[in-house]
């Protein structure tokens, strides 16, 4: 039994009013500063309300306590119940919390939870049905309060020793600091309520369970705007695309990048961050600007909180052109409305990048649907492609072999081709090599497909052979990022010596490098190459960087003449005349001259008067499949039997 003022005197508010005030500050900050809306953000805001109730609740409870004579024992019991159980309810949010922030299976946390459970309900109906039994809190008739059993202590020791060892246990999914963080907050908390019980007080329990808050609102959901811009994070764009899919809400979305943000001087660079900070305070109402890096800035405006945002936008715009000759700076700007399907994949950064690439400098561009499905059939190539690398299968059937027959002047048949590179995916349907190496460049894919188009173009010369085709030779091209691979040669002889065929049926073809590194590793690998046989073709001559000394260092067998060289030359006798200096300078050294891009019997007069070895173009061919070489091809003896 005891005293209801020593009962009462065991208390002072001022640990909840503190709880109460924190929280009101917190939502206070979080409604001014910028912080992602997920689901793990949502919890934690739950959490801060269950712990505002529960303040609240032990407020009143000791105030109708003190005043027991007025007010009815069972709200003076419902405030003690509410009190306890919503303390013990925010750490089952926590372990929720915790399960969505790891990434947790429900096996993995389905033990805890069914603990928490059963703790977090037996705790409801103890604390509902206890005074009636007199086992818990009770107050008598001579309205004294007694405490004959707490179970709270016992629940709240259960939830923390959860979560404890779920947070070890589960450490290697954590950066490490969280978990110190954090951990060190709760034992902080764990602490103070020992010392709450040493000294008979109840007034702190509350403002223990802040700690923790503090630290995961300051290590997991802090956002901080750039002073200078106002902007914030690429990761909290993505967070705010996820929120506003879920909730159904539309924005407008522009986009702006400078290259050379950082890179005129402080002082021009600040006035240019005054200007973009300007563009979300002048213009728009609630807007969010985003930093994506160095120079690479998103703007977000929720549609339905500023229905004039486009007639703003072009008001924007015409104060950005009025800005732009003070700065001289490189942009480019896009706008784009919200696409239900790239926001279900969040991919709004990957098609404002795609968008950029293939636009100039200092242009507007607003996104249509039409660049949404090129941008989708992108991502659909790119992702066939990484399949493509991840199976490593040198017949996979989704590369195929076209190749462009060369018309051989000496011994006036087609006995030589080129090997050129298509895609056929399921739903887009063949796809040209404008359009997927350099994709394929970008994110190193294009060793793969090297390799599979010179395994799958011998296997078929080793067809042609045995079938009886006279086959001089078949030229496969490799870039400069295959020739950088220090397994390059070993791949090409392996691929070469299975396939069982003359290392002089195969060509290779590579172009010019204007870097001094590279170009050692290119003359290293051709001369390795040359002692088996292989021959070698330099690619692409006349277009771009030409350096004759480097080419004169490195023994190639045939020179090919770009198409642009076939066609200037007839343009007027001096093209003609240079072309066919340089042609004939080429022989006279050993070389044999390949020109490209024969389009017509004039093409094919002139190429032959300039000492033209070997002819290409659509005169003869355009690309067909490897299979149908059997159509230019002689076959010169009988098929050999199987």
């Amino acid at each position: 039994m005891l005293h209801l003022s020593s009962y009462y005197n065991q208390y002072s508010p001022a640990g909840d009013i503190l709880v109460i005030a924190t929280c009101i500050v917190f939502f206070i900050l979080m409604r001014i500063a910028y912080i992602s809306r997920t689901k793990s953000f949502l919890l934690f805001r739950n959490l801060l309300a269950l712990l505002c109730v529960a303040a609240v609740s032990d407020i009143l409870f000791y105030v109708m306590l003190h005043h027991a004579d007025v007010f009815p024992h069972f709200i003076i019991y419902l405030m003690r119940a509410a009190y306890h159980i919503t303390l013990l309810a925010n750490l089952q949010f926590y372990l929720i919390y915790i399960k969505d922030t790891l990434l947790l299976s429900r096996e993995e946390i389905r033990p805890y939870f069914s603990v928490g459970g059963c703790v977090l309900a037996l705790s409801v109906v103890f604390e509902l049905i206890s005074p009636y039994f007199q086992a818990g809190f009770y107050i008598d008739a001579e309205g004294t309060p007694h405490n004959a059993l707490n179970i709270f202590p016992l629940g709240y020791m259960i939830y923390m020793g959860m979560i404890a060892v779920l947070m070890v246990a589960n450490s290697g999914r954590i950066y490490l600091q969280i978990v110190r963080g954090v951990g060190g907050a709760m034992c902080v908390s764990f602490m103070i309520m020992l010392i709450q019980g040493y000294f008979g007080q109840n007034s702190y329990t509350a403002s223990t369970f802040l700690f923790p808050a503090f630290a995961i609102l300051y290590l997991l959901h802090s956002n901080p705007y750039d002073f200078e811009t106002g902007s914030i994070s690429a990761k909290a764009f993505e967070d705010t695309v996820t929120y506003s899919y879920e909730q159904k809400s539309e924005f407008f979305l522009m986009y702006l990048s400078i290259p050379d943000f950082e890179t005129s001087g402080e002082a021009n660079s600040l006035e240019v961050k005054k200007t973009i900070r300007g563009f979300v305070s002048d213009y728009f109402h609630k807007a969010v600007l985003f930093s994506i890096s160095a120079g690479q800035f998103l703007l977000t405006i929720e549609t339905a909180k500023d229905p004039a945002y486009r007639e703003k936008t072009h008001q924007m715009l015409d104060f950005f052109e009025q800005e732009y000759p003070k700065y001289q700076k490189d942009y480019k700007i896009i706008f784009t409305k919200t696409y239900d399907e790239i926001s279900r994949t969040n991919d709004y950064l990957s098609l404002l990048h795609y968008m950029a690439n293939r636009m100039a400098d200092n242009e507007f561009h607003e996104i249509t649907d039409e660049d949404v499905t090129a941008f989708r059939e992108h991502e659909y190539i790119l992702s066939e492609l990484a399949d493509i690398q991840a199976k490593q299968d040198m017949d996979d059937p989704r590369v195929l072999v076209f190749c462009q027959p060369v018309y051989n002047i000496q011994t006036d048949k087609f006995d030589t081709a080129e090997a050129l590179m298509r895609l056929k995916l399921d739903k887009t349907g063949m796809v040209f090599p404008d359009r997927f190496i350099p994709m394929a460049e970008k994110y190193n894919y294009i060793r793969t497909l090297s390799m599979i188009i010179l395994s799958k173009s011998c296997k078929q010369i080793k067809n042609l052979l045995n079938e009886g085709y006279a086959v001089t030779r078949v030229s496969v091209n490799f870039s400069v990022l295959d020739i950088r691979d220090v397994n390059f040669c070993k791949n090409v002889d392996r691929i070469i010596s299975s396939a069982d065929i003359p290392y002089d049926k195969i060509a290779i073809e590579i172009t010019e490098s204007q870097s001094e590194k590279d170009f050692l590793v290119m003359k290293e690998k051709v001369l390795e190459l040359q002692h088996s046989g292989i021959k070698f073709y330099l690619d692409d001559f006349g277009t771009g960087y030409s350096n004759y000394e480097r080419i004169l260092e490195l023994p190639f067998d045939i020179i090919k003449f770009d198409r642009s060289l076939t066609i200037a030359s007839g343009n007027d006798l001096k093209s003609e005349t240079m072309v066919n200096y340089l042609a004939h300078l080429f022989s006279d050294m050993g070389y044999a001259v390949l020109y490209e891009g024969i389009e017509d019997d004039a093409d094919e007069e002139r190429c032959l008067r300039m000492c033209a070895k070997y002819l290409q173009g659509y005169k003869y061919s355009r690309p067909i499949p490897i299979e149908q070489l059997t159509d230019f091809f002689e076959q010169s003896q009988a098929p050999i039997s199987a």
